[in-house]
C-alpha cells in the first residue's frame, strides 16, 4: 500500500506497520524463503505497491499465480481476519495494469534478442562452453563486427562459424589461431540450443527493454514473463534475464538516487543464474547490480535460501524480506545460522530461532532508513495483497494481450539481410568466379592442346618431304653413278680398240 510521502506499507510487526523508504527501494533486496512460505505472495504485494506509486515492475510467472495481478482480488476469510491486525477498515481491491510477455510467443508478448545484443559472453554461457570455445566465440563476434556483418539470428552466426573456420588462415595473424574441432563443438552446442527453442527467442524485431518502463493512468505497468515453460530450459531462464538486465543498465541514463526507482526488476529462482557460472560472468553481475542502481533501477532476487546469492552480490541487497527457512541437514543449519548473522539484531527476540518458527505469510523483514543504513529486523506479517491471488483464464490473458499498446509491435517476426544472407551472396559469387576461372582454364587448354596437335601435324609433313626428297636424291644418285659407270666402260673400251688397231695396222 503506497502512502503520499513516498513510503510503501509492506508488512506489519507488533511495534506497527513497516514501510519501505522510496528513495531507497532502488538499493536493491532480497526475498527468501523455503517453498511455501508465502515468498509469491510477497513479491505479488511489493510488485502492486509499486503499481500504487507509478513504478513499473518486471516479474517471471514460474506457475501462472502472478498473472492474477491484472485482476481485482476480493474479500476472503483470511483477508478479513488480517484487516483489523494491520489498521485496514475497507480495502479497496483492484487490479494492475499488465502486459504479458513469452520468449516462445505462446502466452504474451514475444520478446527476441539479437546475437550480437546477446554478445558473446552471455552467448558462451548460454551454449556452455569452456574457455577455449569462449574464445573462439569472441574472435567470430569481432570478425564480424570488424567487417559489418550483422549476427541476428542462429543461422547468421552458424553460418558466420563456417566461414571463420573455412578461412582460418587468414585470419590466425590477426585474431588468433581457430581451431576447427571448437569451432565443430560450438555448431553443436548451438543445434542443441535450437532444440530447446533458442531459434525462436533470436531474431527480429528484437524487444527494446524501455519498453518495461510504462504507466497507465498514473500506475507503473506490471511486465509478467510466462516462464513456466522457459523454467525447463534454466540456463536460458537465467541467461535471457541477465541480457534484460544488461539492456537496462546500457540504456538507461545516470539519474542518481530518485525519490522513487524507475523500474524494479525482480529475479525470481536466482539460484540459476549463479550456478556453474564463471568468476569472470559473476564479476560482471557484480558489476551490474552495482551499477544499476544509479540508472533508477531496483532488483529483488528471489530465491529459497540466502546463500544462493554470491556473497560480493549479496552484500548489496538492502532491503531485505526473509521467510521461513528449514534446517533438517547441517549445511542448512549453518545456512540458517549464517542468514540470521546478515540481519541488524534485535533484542526482542533470538533471530536464528524465529527463522526457524516463522509461519506461512510471516517473515523476518528489514528495509534500509532514510540513511541507507539497514534497520533493526523485524518479526512481521506480509500485507494481503489487493489483487487477485491464482492464476487468470486464457480469456482474460488472451483479452489482456490484444488491449496492450504493444499489440501488434513484436508480434510478428521479419527475416532482413545479415551475415547469412551475405556470407551465401558472398559464396556464390566466389563459385561464379572459380567457375569462370575453370573454364578459361579449360579453354586455354584446349587452345594449347590444338596448337601443338597443328605444331605436330606440320613437323609430320617436313619430316615425309625431307624422306621423299632423301629418296629421290639417292635415285638419282644411283643412275647418275650407272651411267658415269657406263660411260667410263665403254669410254674405256674405246680406247683401248683405237690404240690397240693402231698398234695392229703399224
Amino acid at each position: 500500500m503506497y502512502t503520499e510521502d513516498n513510503q510503501l506499507y509492506i508488512a506489519h510487526c507488533d511495534n506497527g506497520p513497516i514501510y519501505m523508504i522510496g528513495k531507497m527501494a532502488n538499493r536493491h533486496g532480497l526475498i527468501a524463503g523455503a517453498t511455501g512460505t508465502g515468498k509469491t505472495v510477497t513479491l505479488q504485494v511489493l510488485a502492486e505497491t509499486f503499481c500504487q506509486a507509478g513504478v513499473p515492475c518486471f516479474m517471471a510467472d514460474m506457475k501462472g499465480d502472478l498473472s492474477g495481478i491484472s485482476q481485482a482480488g476480493q474479500m476472503s476469510g483470511f483477508i478479513e481476519k488480517r484487516c483489523p491486525e494491520f489498521g485496514i477498515t475497507n480495502p479497496q481491491f483492484h487490479g494492475c495494469p499488465t502486459r504479458f510477455f513469452d520468449v516462445y510467443g505462446e502466452q504474451g508478448h514475444p520478446l527476441r534478442a539479437t546475437i550480437s545484443d546477446m554478445g558473446p559472453q552471455l552467448m558462451a554461457r548460454l551454449l556452455d562452453l569452456n574457455e577455449t570455445q569462449t574464445g573462439i566465440l569472441n574472435i567470430v563476434f569481432k570478425i564480424a563486427d570488424d567487417r559489418g556483418l550483422l549476427l541476428i539470428d542462429m543461422k547468421d552466426l552458424r553460418m558466420m562459424l563456417d566461414y571463420v573456420a573455412k578461412n582460418a588462415r587468414e585470419f590466425t595473424t590477426t585474431y588468433g589461431t581457430v581451431s576447427s574441432v571448437s569451432v565443430g563443438a560450438i555448431q553443436r552446442a548451438l543445434l542443441a540450443l535450437e532444440a530447446e527453442g533458442g531459434e525462436i527467442f533470436f531474431g527480429e524485431p528484437a524487444f527494446n527493454a524501455l519498453d518495461f518502463l510504462q504507466t497507465e493512468g498514473g500506475r507503473g505497468v506490471m511486465n509478467v514473463l510466462a516462464a513456466d515453460k522457459l523454467m525447463l530450459n534454466p540456463k536460458l531462464y537465467s541467461t535471457f534475464l541477465l541480457w534484460l538486465l544488461s539492456e537496462l543498465y546500457t540504456q538507461l541514463p545516470e539519474v542518481g538516487d530518485l525519490e522513487l526507482p524507475k523500474l524494479i526488476f525482480f529475479f525470481d529462482e536466482a539460484h540459476m543464474l549463479f550456478k556453474d557460472t564463471s568468476k569472470a560472468l559473476v564479476d560482471k553481475i557484480e558489476q551490474v547490480i552495482r551499477l544499476v542502481r544509479s540508472k533508477g533501477v531496483g532488483v529483488y532476487f528471489v530465491t529459497q535460501s540466502p546463500d544462493d546469492i554470491p556473497e560480493a552480490i549479496a552484500g548489496q541487497l538492502g532491503n531485505r524480506v526473509l521467510h521461513g527457512l528449514r534446517a533438517y541437514t547441517p549445511k542448512e543449519q549453518k545456512a540458517v545460522k549464517a542468514a540470521a548473522q546478515t540481519f541488524r539484531t534485535n533484542p526482542s527476540f533470538n533471530t536464528e530461532t524465529a527463522i526457524l518458527e516463522l509461519g506461512t505469510g510471516e517473515a523476518l523483514v528489514s528495509f534500509l532508513d532514510e540513511k541507507g543504513a539497514p534497520c533493526v529486523v523485524q518479526r512481521a506479517k506480509i500485507l494481503f495483497p489487493l489483487s487477485q491471488i491464482g492464476a487468470i483464464t486464457d480469456d482474460q490473458r488472451k483479452s489482456l494481450i490484444r488491449k496492450s499498446r504493444l499489440y501488434g509491435i513484436y508480434d510478428k517476426s521479419f527475416d532482413r539481410e545479415s551475415a547469412y544472407e551475405l556470407l551465401v551472396e558472398q559464396q556464390k559469387q566466389e563459385e561464379k568466379r572459380l567457375q569462370k576461372e575453370a573454364e578459361e582454364e579449360e579453354k586455354r587448354k584446349a587452345k594449347e592442346a590444338k596448337e601443338k596437335e597443328r605444331s605436330r601435324s606440320t613437323s609430320s609433313r617436313s619430316t615425309s618431304t625431307r624422306k621423299k626428297k632423301s629418296a629421290g636424291q639417292k635415285a638419282l644418285e644411283k643412275t647418275l653413278n650407272t651411267t658415269a659407270s657406263t660411260i667410263g666402260r665403254n669410254l674405256g673400251n674405246s680406247i683401248v680398240r683405237s690404240i690397240l688397231g693402231s698398234i695392229f695396222k703399224k
